[in-house]
């Protein structure tokens, strides 16, 4: 058993939060969008996933939602180009049907350059993906629900770096401190849909796009100490706070950005 499947039945059946559900979690085929789509279909969702460029990554996390028991629909994206985005849901309603939740994961990391040393193309190709790239599916949701009546669930996956400055990586702040107001901009736009919208703020998680870090011994003796918990996360910890989200259980849960970072945030400038 991983830490993503249900527990055995004891007893009466047991109702899966995400029954009769649809969902598009982009960037699904590595990560943490890797582990919410295959929580979600755990949890009886349907769900539409996309890759970039790791098609084996996505025909891995499809095996392991039709394993559950659940459709698949599976769609290279690029999230930063709208006729992409708008392609991907022509498919999904085609076949799956409208879907009810959307998760914004996909996204890239910036260079690591000083600004002074910044590229315009390397600052760009970091705003399009990581802020213009939830926009477009963002819209495209809303244009979908709206013309189903309605309801829904939006989960942004941003960054502790929405809030928490880091030195080399103003792209990347830029684009997840935006992504939250967005995000809580759009909540009270889709309040009068029904339409939850919230975001998840990972500290460090232990991903294919950080695995130098949580990797090198180097450079965990180096970040560690800067977690309370001292330890990196694991995605399938991102994915049982998404299906919160994503279910009927946050009803009453709207523009909010919940962080999940071992404690890294509140330790951030201790010892001034």
């Amino acid at each position: 058993m991983t830490h993503l499947e249900p527990a055995a039945d004891q007893g009466a059946p047991r109702v899966r939060r995400l029954d009769r559900r649809v969902a598009i979690v982009t960037g699904s085929d590595s990560g943490i969008g890797k582990a919410i789509a295959e929580a979600f279909a755990l949890e009886g969702a349907d769900v539409a996933i996309t890759f970039h460029s790791d098609r084996r990554g996505a025909e891995a996390t499809a095996r392991e939602i039709e394993r559950a028991g659940r459709r698949c629909a599976m769609r290279q994206l690029d999230v930063d180009d709208e006729r992409s985005v708008a392609a991907l849901f022509d498919a999904v309603v085609h076949e799956l049907g409208p879907p009810d939740i959307l998760v914004n994961s996909a996204g890239i990391g910036s260079n690591e350059a000083p600004i002074a040393e910044i590229e315009t193309h390397d600052f760009d190709r970091v705003i399009k993906t990581d802020l213009y790239g939830p926009f477009f599916c963002c819209r495209e949701f809303m244009r979908r629900r709206q013309a189903s009546g309605g309801a829904g669930k939006i989960i942004n996956v941003t960054s502790v770096h929405e809030a928490i400055p880091s030195p080399r990586n103003a792209a990347y702040g830029a684009a997840k401190g935006g992504l939250l107001t967005f995000t809580r901009s759009l909540a009270l736009e889709a309040a009068s849909l029904r339409i939850n919208v919230n975001a998840i703020a990972p500290g460090l998680i232990r991903t294919p796009m950080t695995d130098r870090r949580t990797d090198d011994p180097a450079r965990r003796a180096e970040e560690l100490p800067n977690i309370p918990w001292r330890r990196p996360g694991e995605p399938w910890e991102v994915a049982r706070l998404a299906l919160y989200l994503a279910s009927d259980d946050s009803d009453y849960v709207t523009g909010q950005s919940f962080t999940i970072d071992g404690g890294l945030e509140m330790n951030w400038g201790q010892g001034a």
